[in-house]
């Protein structure tokens, strides 16, 4: 691999689901992917050796993203091994998870993610490109209160981690860094969706009344596009859920 003319991107989150499914593609567009995970390192290799049996690059890279210790030795891999970073998708994000405390969401979805983005800015080269991935239960919440059941305390963490990046796009515009935003409706097959099919499938229901869910495919192409599309600073790439668009205008 030759890191001094391949796009280096870093997927948090990316051993399964919508982070999987980013790497992969990533991967078939030419740039070289770091997929993070937690705890499943097999899931992640699986990642891993599917993008480079399709004939890309990647490399995996364990981290726990609400450890900040763990955030440092990551950010010091990619320096020792890239010299630099080019995109980052900041995809990794829970809440629901059973034995997830009180704080545990804020501390991922919205600490978390603006400690890693201000660790890696240094490695980030004009041109770079850091995104946030979120849903539209959080993107829209002050606009819509029609949040799944349990839900509300982990959309109210994004949003305050989208808003928290908001307010460094001056640091990261001062260093050439671009920043943008994937919003997306409930996406079929993804862990969450199962998860709330079991908690509150009224809510599940009720989404796919509005029209057909996208897809993991559909939603990591947009992350592909929001990574490395010409868009000012702050743009934010929606996936379905029209009607929470419509909504928002009114």
């Amino acid at each position: 691999m030759d890191s001094t003319i391949q796009r280096i991107v870093l997927v948090t989150g990316a051993s399964r689901g919508i982070g999987a499914e980013a790497a992969a593609q990533f991967g078939a567009a030419g740039a070289h992917v770091v997929v993070n995970f937690r705890e499943k390192r097999k899931r992640a290799q699986d990642v891993v050796d599917g993008i480079v049996t399709a004939g890309g690059s990647a490399s995996v890279l364990g981290a726990d993203v609400s450890d900040p210790a763990a955030v440092e030795a990551m950010v010091e891999e990619v320096g020792r091994t890239f010299g630099r970073l080019d995109t980052l998708v900041l995809n990794a994000s829970g809440g629901l998870e059973r034995d997830a405390d009180a704080g545990y969401a804020l501390r991922l979805n919205r600490d978390a993610q603006v400690n890693l983005a201000t660790a890696m800015l240094p490695l980030m080269p004009e041109g770079g490109r850091i995104v946030f991935v979120t849903s539209h239960q959080a993107h829209f919440i002050h606009e819509n209160d029609n949040v799944p059941q349990g839900y509300t305390p982990i959309a109210r963490s994004k949003r305050a981690g989208e808003d928290a990046l908001r307010a460094l796009i001056p640091e990261f515009r001062e260093r050439g860094v671009g920043f943008t935003v994937v919003s997306g409706d409930m996406i079929d097959g993804t862990i969450i969706v199962r998860l709330l099919e079991r908690r509150d499938p009224g809510s599940v229901e009720s989404r796919r009344a509005a029209g057909p869910l996208p897809t993991v495919e559909d939603f990591a192409r947009v992350i592909v596009r929001a990574g490395t599309d010409a868009v000012a600073d702050g743009h934010t790439f929606y996936v379905g859920g029209h009607d929470y668009q419509a909504a928002s205008r009114r």
